[in-house]
């Protein structure tokens, strides 16, 4: 009995939620080559988790590097980068506070499903079921496969319904676990979308004519564990034979350039490739659904956080997408609907020259595979926050959001193939 009561309290102790005292994030501005050199020395020596870019083997010359370093660690880094004469500044003194300052919208609302709060999968799943039960002449869901876990995936197809099959656009958020505002997003788009339907002529237009397919958490696993273990989560939660390592970065899974450039074979990283393009079995339900619907889906969108980018492909070579002109146009004209709200900033480009390489994303895979429109949003914000953006900020965040996604999906409406 004793036995069994130790083991229940050592499960209990595992099972406890990371906390982030005295941890600090640190921008890091590298101009030289010796001092991208270093910061790799640095991540070979000390465990740091890389905010921006993603991993080490993405640092440049002239880029800012934002890195999460723990309290353990701190000092000795700072003096690291002191000795090396990088140039650095501390964007947050305590983490464990701004995790905390996160969730500062306080209003409690019972009765309704509040989008201006972060909610959990619990929440969103419930969310899922109570809108297309609400909606049933705009709305069905389908589920498209199980994760690791065992949870299900589910889509939520919005649009008028017609006979014939409409072409469709199609939308995912939470690829990576951590980025909170992206579900955020998801959630967002799917009430407007209902709550403006037949009184904004775009979204009116949008629904009559096309379909738009949201999956409102890509990795509900890695999201959970964000919840109830660790907030800093950024992976899957598969496990496999041979590692100690749990998960693979989604948004290295996809068979685009697989594992060759800005991604890791190393299981423990948070940028590993997995074992094989679509090892994880979340990233093989989308590419199999998307393959099945390939005649039908003209764009695919994909929200991430954080830097204030729209970008396309490519990013796993610097060669320009045969359609680079009309891309980079239509996310300009995105940008700048998406600045009208509040004067956000955003750059758009192909990710490998606006952001660095990295190989097998899923909006590479996708335009790859033929769906022309392909983008990946990168939101709110540009490193203050970063990950931790707080709850106040998910209204203008998807109000401005929604502006550009509706910009891009009526140039795709007009602009059918």
């Amino acid at each position: 009995m004793k036995v069994l009561l130790l083991l229940g309290f050592v499960a209990v102790a595992l099972a406890e939620v990371a906390r982030f005292d005295g941890e600090k994030v640190i921008r890091i501005r590298p101009k030289t080559e010796e001092h991208v050199t270093i910061i790799k020395e640095i991540a070979d020596s000390v465990e740091l988790d890389f905010w921006n870019p993603e991993g080490p083997e993405q640092v440049v010359v002239s880029s800012e590097v934002d890195i999460h370093v723990s309290a353990a660690h701190a000092d000795i880094v700072s003096t690291l980068l002191l000795q090396s004469e990088l140039e650095h500044e501390v964007l947050v003194e305590d983490l464990q506070a701004s995790v905390e300052d996160q969730l500062d919208n306080q209003e409690i609302s019972p009765r309704s499903y509040n989008y201006m709060k972060y909610n959990s999968w619990d929440k969103v799943e419930a969310w899922i079921s109570s809108m297309a039960a609400s909606n049933p002449s705009l709305m069905t869901t389908e589920v498209i496969g199980q994760t690791f876990e065992g949870r299900s995936m589910t889509v939520m197809k919005i649009g008028k319904q017609s006979s014939s099959t409409k072409p469709a656009i199609f939308l995912d958020c939470g690829i990576h676990a951590r980025e909170w505002i992206s579900p955020a997003f998801c959630q967002w788009f799917v009430k407007e979308a209902m709550e403006t339907y037949g009184s904004d002529a775009q979204m009116t237009s949008l629904l009559d004519q096309m379909d738009v397919i949201v999956l409102p958490v890509f990795n509900i696993d890695g999201y959970v564990y964000t919840w109830t273990n660790n907030r800093m989560w950024r992976k899957t939660r598969s496990r496999r034979s041979g590692s100690s390592c749990i998960g693979a970065d989604p948004n290295r899974n996809f068979d685009a350039g697989w594992c060759t450039t800005g991604a890791s074979s190393n299981p423990c990283s948070d940028t590993y490739c997995g074992a094989k393009a679509e090892s994880e079995v979340e990233v093989k339900a989308v590419a199999d659904y998307i393959r099945k619907h390939l005649s039908t889906i003209k764009a695919y969108l994909t929200v991430h956080s954080y830097s204030q980018l729209l970008l396309f492909p490519y990013s796993y070579t610097y060669q320009l997408a045969a359609h680079h002109s009309e891309l980079l146009q239509v996310a300009e004209g995105a940008s700048k609907a998406l600045r009208s709200l509040y004067g956000t900033q955003y750059t758009s480009g192909p990710g490998a020259v606006t952001i660095y390489p990295a190989a097998g994303g899923s909006d590479d895979w996708a335009y790859d595979l033929g769906v022309k429109y392909s983008y990946t949003f990168e939101l709110r914000d540009t490193g203050r926050y970063g990950f931790l953006l707080p709850e106040s900020q998910i209204k203008p965040t998807c109000e401005e959001t929604m502006l550009a996604v509706k910009y891009i999906a009526a140039h795709v409406q007009k602009n059918l193939y």
